[in-house]
């Protein structure tokens, strides 16, 4: 395989944050175009063998995937898991105490937004998310849409469950080593994940990945939905200059919220090495 590839190896299900199926995101991967799919929902393996199923009977490739929630710098990093054995039972044991924070954190996002006259937040939130376990700032956002708080999720974000906004609750997730040991220790390979989101500056940058390869990172998510052009270069040049492997991934979550649709990036640069080079074997 070579880096012009349609791969798409970061989108979320139903089954995290997601409001499509495994089975109609590969439908809707498939009726795009791309080739090599990986579902990653977040902290949660148990879409992978739908999806898995559902891309072979599509015609596409597939690697498994998730997406880790990481502390790093008193920042939300995500580290992305691609290529592993999703029966690993340090990788399950592992994802089931990082999830295990969330419906905690979700009462007390909820408490904080009733402070300013948002009531029942948590429960409108549950409707969307169904599993308190799996409850995120994403299905608080599309609850506050639906109730006519906000008009669309990006200005929910704007305005709260950010930090210094209301809603906000810092929450302690996986320690970078812990997710980069789960997701090696299970035969994958760990990416960081959109990058640029991050705002650090160059000295904490560079303290991420330079303790992410230490810890048995080997790849960078280059082409990603919420990268710019600019930012496209900018991490191929960090590829290139921290020896990692070159991701490419829409992020999207729905059809009605996702900027990016499944498998219409610009191709990897061709100056990387991508991912699937080094995943060959794990490609089903």
């Amino acid at each position: 395989m070579t880096t012009i590839l349609n791969a798409d190896l970061h989108c979320h299900s139903v089954v995290s944050d997601g409001t499509l199926t495994p089975e109609a995101l590969a439908a809707r991967a498939s009726a795009n175009g791309v080739e090599l799919w990986a579902l990653t929902d977040h902290d949660e393996i148990g879409g992978q063998a739908r999806a898995a199923a559902a891309a072979q009977a599509c015609g596409m490739r597939y690697l498994s995937g998730v997406e880790i929630s990481v502390t790093f710098l008193h920042q939300t990093v995500h580290i992305v898991g691609l290529g592993f054995d999703p029966s690993n039972p340090a990788l399950i044991d592992g994802l089931k105490q990082t999830r295990g924070g969330r419906s905690q954190r979700a009462k007390d996002m909820a408490k904080d937004l009733a402070r300013v006259g948002i009531k029942d937040a948590f429960e409108g939130a549950l409707q969307y998310a169904g599993n308190p376990d799996l409850i995120s700032r994403t299905h608080f956002a599309r609850h506050l849409v639906e109730t006519g708080v906000c008009k669309e999720t990006n200005e929910v974000f704007r305005k709260y469950l950010t930090e210094g906004k209301p809603g906000y609750v810092e929450h302690r997730w996986a320690t970078l080593k812990d997710a980069v040991g789960w997701i090696t220790g299970a035969g994958g390979m760990a990416v960081v994940a959109h990058p640029a989101r991050y705002k650090f500056t160059a000295n904490e940058e560079f303290a991420l990945f330079t303790e992410f390869k230490g810890h048995g990172g080997q790849g960078v998510e280059v082409v990603t939905g919420s990268h710019t052009a600019a930012e496209y270069v900018a991490y191929a040049a960090a590829a290139k200059d921290y020896g990692l492997a070159a991701s490419r991934g829409s992020d999207f979550h729905s059809p009605l919220e996702s900027h990016t649709e499944l498998g219409t990036l610009p191709y990897l640069p061709g100056a990387v090495t991508p991912v699937w080079e080094l995943l060959a074997a794990r490609i089903q």
